[in-house]
């Protein structure tokens, strides 16, 4: 298990990617700027859902705990950069 400093830094960068490539598909394509919004809206709840969710362990469990977290930002992540392949 990484330390809880390296898995905030690294969903951090993450969702900074995912919010570079929002605003490049949005800059090349000259998507709708709503739906662009909501993307970027979308990306800054995952941040914020996740951060919390790593700052507070479950007692007992901490390895399931883990994993649960990294499937779950992996597919909310997957679903978010479908929706920017889709601008």
């Amino acid at each position: 298990m990484a330390s809880r400093k390296n898995l905030k830094k690294t969903v951090n960068y993450i969702v900074d990617e995912l919010c570079t490539e929002c605003l490049a598909q949005d800059f090349l394509k000259k998507a709708d700027e709503n739906k662009v919004n909501e993307v970027l809206t979308d990306i800054l709840a995952l941040r914020d859902e996740f951060l919390a969710r790593c700052s507070h362990t479950e007692p007992g469990n901490v390895k399931g705990f883990y994993k649960k977290f990294y499937e779950d930002f992996n597919a909310q992540s997957d679903a978010i950069v479908a929706k920017i392949k889709a601008l």
